[in-house]
């Protein structure tokens, strides 16, 4: 199983800092080369930029839930949805197809959440019983 994860490509768990501006503020946001190329294929699909796309998505969620405490683990976690709303159907994998012309709430009709019954415990080492 583990040969599947550590043959990826090192260039992909790589960080890079990238600027963007929020609100008209510079800021820095570092993540991994695997997820500046998700985004960048998602803000492409909408004929946005990287920074464009940010911002947009930064803007928007400070007017649902006012504020997020971490963007950078916000953008991650947007990149897996993303992946895995592709995989489950909801998103066309026809990149020419833009995210904003789909309807929503189809799309998160078809989000498949295995997370919602996420357990620490799963976690954990197996318990190993005394002979």
């Amino acid at each position: 199983m583990c040969q599947v994860f550590i043959s990826a490509d090192p260039v992909l768990y790589e960080s890079r800092v990238r600027s963007v501006r929020l609100h008209g503020v510079a800021t820095s946001i570092r993540l991994e080369n695997l997820f500046w190329e998700v985004l960048g294929e998602i803000a492409r699909r909408d004929a946005m930029s990287v920074p464009q796309l940010c911002a947009k998505l930064h803007d928007e969620l400070v007017a649902e839930r006012d504020g997020i405490d971490n963007f950078a683990s916000f953008l991650r976690v947007c990149c897996g949805r993303y992946l895995a709303l592709q995989l489950s159907g909801g998103i066309p994998r026809d990149v020419a197809i833009p995210i904003s012309s789909l309807n929503a709430q189809r799309v998160l009709a078809s989000e498949q959440r295995p997370l919602t019954s996420w357990d620490a415990r799963s976690c954990e080492a197996p318990q190993v019983r005394a002979a």
